[in-house]
This record gives structure tokens, C-alpha cells and sequence, in this order.
């Protein structure tokens, strides 16, 4: 292993009407509100066969979360044992990515409205995927 540092640079940021991460859902698909994805002017042609109606993984970077936590109360249930959190989706972790599977709702421009994202108004976007199934060939 290599202790070089690793340089991640956003390629835009959420822009969404949630900014409080205790009234966020833990989940996009629980009742999170439609967001945009703001990418950088310079990436336009990356997102040229993005279509309405597809749906994409969003990476992010949980810039408000915290580093230092190991293990966690899944869903913050105290009533849950405590769990390491690789084996949960707290957005608290060594390395705070995050991970969305959203729906294009429409493309303007370097905008993309989306469903089911829960991130944080002014998170940023580290890339984005499509995602596959057996039948995709990209």
C-alpha cells in the first residue's frame, strides 16, 4: 500500500432543498425531494447520452459527515447492535463516499433533475455511472 495521497476532484454539485442533515431520509427512495446535479461547464460532453427516464449511480462526497467513526447503531437504532460501518450506509466512514441510485427526470444543459437523492444541497459530485444490467453493452 502506497501513502500517497489520492486527488478526487468534484465534477459539479447537488442542488437540492435539503440542508439539514437530521431531516434528510437515510435513503433516496425514502421520500427524498427532486435535486439537481450541477456539473462543471467543461464536462457537457460527458453527459451528451444521458436520457430521461434512465436511471444512473451518482458518486458523492459526504462533506459534512465525520471520519473518525469505525462503527455505528444502524439507521441510529440504539436498539441495533452496534455494526462496523463498511457493512452499513452510514454516510459517517473513514472515506465519507457516497452512493446513489437515482432516476434522470430531465437534461438542461449541464443540469440534470433527478429522483431518490438524498445528499445535501451544495454536496459534491465525485462521477457518475450508468448503471448496467446483462443486457447493457457500454
Amino acid at each position: 500500500m502506497t501513502d500517497e495521497p489520492y486527488v478526487v476532484r468534484p465534477v459539479g454539485r447537488v442542488s437540492s432543498p435539503l440542508t439539514d442533515r437530521d431531516q434528510a431520509p437515510r435513503q433516496g427512495d425514502e421520500g427524498a425531494p427532486d435535486s439537481w446535479l450541477v456539473f462543471e461547464p467543461e464536462l457537457a460532453d460527458a453527459l451528451r447520452d444521458f436520457e430521461v427516464g434512465t436511471e444512473v449511480l451518482v458518486l458523492t462526497w459526504f462533506d459534512r459527515a465525520r471520519r473518525d467513526v469505525l462503527a455505528v447503531h444502524p439507521r441510529g437504532d440504539e436498539s441495533r447492535p452496534w455494526t462496523g460501518v463498511f457493512s452499513t450506509r452510514s454516510p459517517d466512514r473513514p472515506n465519507p463516499v457516497g452512493l446513489h441510485r437515482v432516476q434522470i427526470l430531465a437534461v438542461e444543459g449541464t443540469r440534470v433533475q433527478v429522483r431518490n437523492l438524498e445528499a445535501l444541497d451544495g454536496t459534491p459530485i465525485v462521477d457518475v455511472k450508468p448503471v448496467l444490467d446483462r443486457d447493457t453493452e457500454r
